[in-house]
């Protein structure tokens, strides 16, 4: 289907790279065809084999990334990873483009997530190197340097949310023990005016509140963490995509290391 699928997307849009995930069979077509480092480092088994091209609109230079699910026969488009390439209308004119094509197939959009980090992982990107630059730079090797600074800043975010993390982890034990004495010497004190009750929901009030604190501080420097990780992922994509686009340039008709199986 994948095949058939992309042929459809010509001649109002092209293909510019292709990532596969568990597909030894597809074939390039003379695009840059990446392994999908997403699903591939997840190692989730119950994850269907797909294909996601990075297509250009050809009349608006409009940038889109497509997901092909074979097996659930569903079609998604990517608004996160193509974010600032393109306009809410040609993001339509595709969609409507598929839906044309694929009568039988769920058509649908993903865009960013708050709770994980969308927006933020691909402004740190952008802020180094565009999507497009990546895509159609005709100057590999300034793009090459754009992706390895942004390489090494993601992996200083990474450190840097790791510090956080063992900070969270070090100081929860002990100020929790302290904040216990603390309330207990507390409602303690303030028995004969509150009462019994009242003294024992005074203590567990305050071990919740500061408990709930930390839960929240060590979820947020994991969630750091996750985020660092996957703008590594996206510069050791783009990584791919420039060895892939030099390869092709070259003229290493070699089948790509994404196809090996």
């Amino acid at each position: 289907m994948v095949e058939e699928a992309l042929a459809t997307l010509g001649p109002a849009y092209r293909v510019l790279a292709l990532k596969a995930y568990r597909l030894p069979s597809l074939a390039s077509s003379g695009s840059p065809l990446i392994p999908c480092l997403d699903h591939e480092a997840k190692l989730h088994a119950s994850t269907p084999r797909h294909a996601s091209a990075y297509v250009e609109e050809v009349a608006t230079g409009d940038l889109h990334e497509v997901l092909f699910e074979p097996s659930r026969s569903r079609i998604r488009l990517d608004l996160v990873s193509t974010a600032g390439e393109h306009d809410d209308a040609s993001v339509e004119r595709l969609r409507d483009h598929l839906r044309a094509a694929h009568p039988r197939c769920k058509v649908s959009l993903h865009g960013p997530s708050l709770l994980r980090g969308d927006l933020r992982v691909t402004e740190a990107c952008r802020a180094q190197v565009s999507i497009r630059e990546v895509l159609r730079s005709t100057d590999i090797g300034t793009a090459a340097y754009k992706v390895g600074r942004l390489r090494v800043i993601a992996g200083l975010m990474e450190k840097e949310s790791r510090v956080a993390s063992w900070s969270v982890r070090t100081v929860t034990t002990p100020v929790l023990a302290a904040l216990g004495v603390i309330a207990y010497l507390l409602a303690g004190a303030l028995q004969p005016d509150i009462g019994a009750d009242g003294a024992f929901m005074l203590r567990y009030a305050v071990l919740t509140v500061f408990g709930a604190l930390f839960v929240y501080f060590g979820l947020k420097a994991v969630h750091l963490t996750e985020m660092a990780n996957r703008v590594w992922k996206r510069a050791a994509e783009y990584d791919f995509i420039l060895e892939e686009r030099r390869r092709l340039a070259a003229g290493d008709q070699r089948p790509s290391p994404a196809t090996d199986a």
